[in-house]
């Protein structure tokens, strides 16, 4: 008798801010029974052939992924892309278009922790960065880890790292409009990310969710490692309203890092129309 299907749509790799290589999320997803699995590093495809190739040789179904950073009504808000073409010309020059600056902006979030008396801090982040060109605040809260500040990477943040805190740098990120042209020209399915995350009142999570709807966006992660029971219901009855797809996804980034490790999630409600029912698989 066959395992029940273990959808992950949203994970990590050293090609972002993850912990582990491409394979070696690959490797941990096959283990832990994940039967369909999507990278979504962020702003960043590079992970997928090895990924691909390794889900391939475990008999893994794998689907193209990435985390598309956005920004509406000036909050930072995450996008999720899934089986698009990772060729696309457009598609391809967008996510560029998306990485330029980040060094930048780490330079000046170096600049702001040495203002308030913790030097060497970008070089550390640095250090921790296994693609410098992606090199974001996970890093620096792990560096910060590291010498000891803090003893968990979530409580660097709380402390340091979101908007209102000393080490937080502003940084102009795709708008809505753009990234879901991406996404939609390369014939891939956009997902809003983790929405529990954001800080956005009642009104201004359905003013997002009817602009991310007009706009031709698909889903949203109603069950995903962040994500309490308590949010589930409730994303799920957003998702019914708007008519959204649900997505699955466990936002893994290391063994030591994560809310879930991969697939070990809850199953989606049954109602809902899941997301891999819109994908090509």
């Amino acid at each position: 008798m066959s395992s029940p299907a273990n959808f992950d749509f949203h994970c990590h790799s050293t090609v972002s801010d993850g912990l582990l290589p491409p394979a070696e999320v690959v490797a941990r997803a096959a283990g832990l029974g994940v039967s369909h699995l999507a990278l979504t590093d962020h702003d960043d495809i590079d992970g997928l052939p090895e990924a691909r190739q390794a889900a391939e040789e475990r008999g893994l179904v794998f689907v193209n992924g990435v985390e598309i950073s956005i920004e509406w009504e000036g909050n930072p808000i995450h996008v999720v892309g899934l089986g698009f073409d990772a060729r696309h010309p457009g598609f391809v020059e967008g996510l560029v278009s998306v990485r330029s600056g980040r060094v930048e902006r780490a330079r000046r979030m170096g600049d702001a922790f040495a203002a308030i008396g913790i030097p060497g801090v970008f070089e550390g982040a640095m250090r921790h960065a296994g693609n410098p060109l992606l090199i974001s605040r996970a890093h620096f809260a792990r560096h910060l880890v590291e010498t000891g500040l803090f003893k968990e990477p979530r409580n660097v943040f709380d402390h340091y790292l979101v908007p209102g805190k000393p080490g937080y740098v502003e940084h102009r990120w795709a708008s809505l409009g753009a990234a879901l042209g991406w996404i939609h020209a390369a014939g891939g399915v956009a997902v809003v990310a983790h929405p529990a995350r954001y800080k956005l009142s009642s009104g201004q999570m359905r003013r997002f969710l009817g602009d991310f709807k007009d706009l031709g966006g698909q889903a949203i992660e109603v069950v995903c490692g962040s994500h309490s029971p308590d949010h589930i219901l409730h994303y799920a009855r957003l998702a019914r309203q708007f008519a959204f797809h649900a997505s699955r996804g466990s936002d893994f980034h290391g063994p030591v890092e994560s809310y879930v490790d991969l697939g070990c999630l809850p199953a989606l409600p049954e109602d809902l129309k899941p997301v891999w029912r819109l994908l090509d698989i």
